[in-house]
């Protein structure tokens, strides 16, 4: 995301050093390099000017203190006034859902066709079912989720949301297209009652454009059901046109929330600006892959801190803790702590542990500095296929090959090849990274963090691994 304004603020940073304090004559450059970006990012003109003004205001005169440049000093107070545009002068849990309610707790999806929304609806209600959410700032509960479609004009909107639903694994309320969308409402929530749902998620009708037919009807269907969270579903590949979207909806309705969609394939993401700022609501999530779990709660100062390159290990790491085995992780930490030689099988596992944490550029863009510019080098389901490649490859082997190396001479390494459908130069090439791997296993063993990173440095990036960057 705003891959343009992360570039520029890395290059421009080291054009200013020497100086003392931040003034209008060494910030000019960068904030014209800044305010460019934006633009290019397709952030509405109006947000660019006030953002710039504002960083103008908060930055001159500012000391430069002790070990910090200039560069260094005025990135501080552009990542604060980022937080800010994204929501961080909301307050700390504005993206949290208000869930205390009595059950069940409605959630109403508006937004045009094709912006995503009955996909989000099944992430959302996926999400929710496995207890992914937090309330005031803690770990929430499992939820008891149900999903209805009220989207009665477009023929495969229903049938869509069932088969989402039942890949989600949560509760899909039939509907039927000869229905009036506030019977549907009416029926589903009687149901998700008598049922005792904790949540009830209703995809409403989107149209190509805003009309007034949709506007009343989302309204009349936003009366019946008094949800407790409205949320405005926005394409981020919309750029400019998200933002006159965004204003109609909230005009409209009281909406609670913004779920910004389609992440993934836009590097630009303007959007994430400039809808926050048009219509004042929080941006409560994020779509960042077509897959079920390629949904994120959205942070701010997290966001801000990406933009600017440096990472998002908070988020990684979370990821880590809810989809990675830990017991598999302490048996493979006790198994190199003890001595016994890491093997293909244990690498094999690693991978396995690794794919269950989601999309890989969306894993590497959450890494700072150069090991996120390995997830701009990876084209668009590059990474996923390099994955599975490797996994073919482990899989094509036998387990006593897996786990005696040593005996994978040339026709074992064709077989394997011709198994796996790859060259034997990659076969080879996927040998040669795990012999590096062992190395990095033995200096963890010993205890030499220092070797084990210049081990890493060896290995000439982190793209390399699973089979990338060739």
């Amino acid at each position: 995301m705003l891959e343009n304004l992360t570039e520029r603020m890395s290059r421009v940073v080291k054009t200013i050093r020497g100086q003392a304090r931040l003034t209008e004559a060494n910030t000019q450059e960068m904030m014209r390099e800044v305010r460019l970006a934006l633009l290019e990012a397709d952030v509405a003109l109006p947000v660019v000017r006030q953002f710039v003004e504002q960083v103008k205001q908060k930055a001159l005169g500012e000391e430069v203190a002790g070990s910090l440049s200039p560069g260094q000093a005025l990135v501080g107070v552009v990542h604060r006034e980022l937080t800010a545009l994204m929501g961080g002068d909301l307050g700390e849990h504005a993206s949290e859902l208000s869930l205390a309610a009595q059950p069940p707790a409605v959630i109403l999806m508006a937004g045009l066709q094709g912006a995503g929304k009955t996909t989000t609806t099944a992430k959302l209600a996926r999400w929710l079912s496995a207890g992914q959410y937090t309330q005031g700032g803690r770990k929430g509960s499992k939820k008891k989720v149900a999903v209805v479609s009220a989207d009665v004009y477009r023929p495969a909107a229903i049938e869509q949301l069932r088969t989402v639903a039942q890949q989600a694994g949560v509760e899909w309320i039939p509907s039927d297209a000869t229905q009036k969308p506030e019977d549907i409402a009416r029926d589903a929530l009687d149901f998700a009652k008598r049922q005792h749902f904790d949540v009830l998620i209703v995809d409403t009708a989107g149209r190509l454009g805003i009309d007034t037919a949709m506007m009343q009807e989302i309204q009349s269907l936003h009366k019946l059901l008094d949800p407790v969270e409205t949320l405005f579903v926005v394409d981020a590949m919309q750029g400019q046109d998200a933002v006159n979207t965004a204003k109609a909806f909230g005009e409209a309705l009281p909406l609670t929330g913004v779920v910004l969609t389609k992440l993934d394939g836009d590097a630009r993401g303007g959007a994430a600006l400039s809808v926050r700022h048009i219509t004042g609501k929080p941006l409560k999530f994020v779509g960042v892959s077509e897959k079920l779990d390629g949904f994120e709660a959205f942070h701010p100062e997290r966001m801000a801190q990406r933009v600017l390159g440096m990472g998002d290990i908070v988020s990684l790491v979370e990821q880590a803790q809810q989809k990675m085995d830990v017991a598999g992780a302490e048996k493979l930490a006790a198994k190199i702590k003890s001595g016994d030689k890491f093997d293909l099988n244990d690498f094999r596992e690693q991978l396995v542990q690794v794919r269950k944490m989601g999309d890989m550029s969306s894993l590497l863009d959450k890494l700072p500095g150069q090991f996120a510019q390995a997830a701009g080098q990876l084209q668009s389901g590059q990474a996923e296929k390099q994955m599975r490649r490797t996994e073919g490859i482990l899989n094509s082997m036998t387990a006593t090959e897996r786990s005696k190396p040593e005996l994978l001479k040339a026709s074992r390494k064709r077989r394997i090849a011709a198994g796996s459908g790859v060259s034997v130069q990659e076969v080879n090439r996927l040998l040669n990274q795990f012999t590096q791997m062992q190395g990095m296993m033995k200096q963890m063993k010993k205890g030499g963090m220092a070797k084990m990173m210049r081990a890493m440095g060896g290995m000439k990036g982190l793209g390399k691994l699973g089979g990338f960057g060739r």
